[in-house]
This record gives structure tokens, sequence and C-alpha cells, in this order.
């Protein structure tokens, strides 16, 4: 056989997973536009849906519930920002179904079996932390920002020599400012939500174990710290909101992966390997 034989024959299957990959990236690029434009009539609904946390906290203060458009084209990109976003979200279980049919056939029935719970267990965590942050965060972080108003005051007549008006502070948000802020705080705490998930499938793995994570509780604290910093908008409560939630999470990835762990152990020692790999860690301590 000749090298150029060789060359071709190895390169082929290179080849089918180029094809493949091409093939279910399409489908995931089809199912996005069409999920965009389904979503894009739709556009004002979801919008309204989104702006219910300020009109509740506006309506709480005897305020009536009003964004305004900046510019003139403002309304359009709001429904175009939302398509988008909410085309992602429609159309991620068949992404996800398309990532995983290019992913399976590599992998073994037991490689199947330990990462397909995963894959379902990243989009539940996601559309928890979204609730999550619509319904406690939003309405929490909303009402705190609305209280720096100040209702302007004005003096009879009489009054009006003897001390000045101070100017009235009132919310009048803009629309596409409000919708960014609102997917911002829904797209950080969904992701954050996604720590366990991670955290568990590289236990699950091996990469790290429960007693690595317990150890580096102390910098875990302040990267989580950092996280929410960044994450949120530039404001102490959103930050320590996000760090009361997502911490927690941290230390259920520790029970997690510890039970794994433990598992893990209860088979090698039933099948009788558990102390020759105890044996082989401490040699190569020493």
């Amino acid at each position: 056989m000749s090298r150029e034989d060789t060359i071709e024959d190895s390169s082929a299957p290179l080849i089918e997973h180029l094809k493949e990959l091409r093939t279910r990236v399409l489908w995931s690029l089809g199912a996005y536009v069409v999920a965009v434009c389904v979503v894009f009539p739709f556009a004002q609904s979801v919008f309204n849906f989104l702006s219910q946390p300020v009109c509740t906290a506006l309506n709480s203060r005897g305020q009536d519930c009003g964004l305004v458009m900046i510019k003139l084209q403002e309304g359009f990109f709001i429904s175009v920002n939302i398509s988008f976003f909410g085309g992602l979200v429609l159309a991620f279980p068949i992404i996800g179904y398309q990532m995983w049919r290019f992913v399976a056939p590599g992998l073994y029935k037991s490689e199947k079996n330990a990462f397909l719970p995963f894959l379902l267990a990243s989009p539940a965590m996601f559309l928890l932390g979204a609730a999550f942050s619509y319904y406690v965060v939003l309405p929490m972080a909303f009402d705190f920002f609305l209280s720096f108003q100040q209702a302007q005051e004005t003096p009879v007549a009489a009054e009006v020599a003897e001390r000045a008006v101070h100017a009235g502070i009132v919310f009048q948000g803009s629309a596409q400012e409000y919708l960014g802020l609102t997917m911002k705080f829904i797209l950080a705490f969904g992701l954050c939500f996604q720590l366990p998930v991670l955290l568990t499938l590289m236990g699950k793995a091996g990469l790290i174990s429960a007693d690595g994570l317990a150890s580096v509780r102390k910098y875990a604290i302040v990267a989580i710290l950092v996280l929410a910093a960044v994450a949120t908008p530039p404001d102490m409560m959103s930050q320590i909101i996000l760090f009361c939630a997502v911490y927690p999470l941290y230390e259920v990835s520790i029970f997690l992966i510890r039970r794994i762990e433990k598992r893990r152990e209860a088979e090698l020692r039933a099948e009788g390997l558990w102390v020759e790999d105890q044996e082989a860690e401490d040699s190569a301590k020493k």
C-alpha cells in the first residue's frame, strides 16, 4: 500500500466526522432560525411578562407602570432581542439533541449512562436559576432600586420665599435598558446554577474530588464573590443575593461528589480492587 493510500484512508474518518458535524450544525441553526421566527410575533407578550416585576414594584408605590422609548427604533430592537433570546431557549432541546447525536457514537454505553443525566440536568438547572431570578431576585432588586426615588415637594405660596423647592427623582426607565438589565439577571443566575452540574460531572470523571473542593473552599468563596460582582449590576444587594444563591450550590456539589466517590469505593471493594488502589496511592505519596 502506497503512502498516499494510507493518508487517504486515515483521513476518511475525519471527513466523515466533519460531514456529521456540518449536518448537526445545520440542523441546530435551522431550528434556531425557526424558533426566532416563532417567537417574534409574541415578543410584546414576552416583554409584558418580563416587565411584571418592575410594574409590581411601581404599583406598590402608587405609581403607573410605564417605560419609554429613548430612540425611534428602540421598540423594534426590543422585539429582535427578545426573539433572539427566546429562540435560543425554545430551540435548546433540539440543539442539545443534535449535540448528543454527534457525541454519543463515540461513547461507551457506561459513558452514555453517566453523561445523559447531566445533559438533562443542565437545562433544568438553568430554568431553576432563571425562575429564582425572576420570582425572587428581580422583585427585591427593583424594590431596592426604586426606594431611591424622591417625591417632588410643592410648598404653598406663603412658604415659597422661606424655603427652596427640591427636585423630585422619579423613575422613567428606557424599555431597552430595562430589558437588558432583566435578561442579564436571568442569564447570570441561569448560568451560575450550572455550577453543581459542571462540578459533579468533573467529579464523575475523576478530575476533582470532594476533599479537594472542600480544601479550597475559602478560594471558592472569593471566586464566587468576584463572579457575583461581574455578573450582576454594580450594587451590593444584587451581588449578595447571587452569592447567597451560588455558594450553597458549591456545597451541594461537594455533597454529590462525595456520594459518587462512596459509590465508586463500594464498587471497587466489591470487585476486590480498592485495597490495591489504596496501597498504590500510599506508596506514591511516600
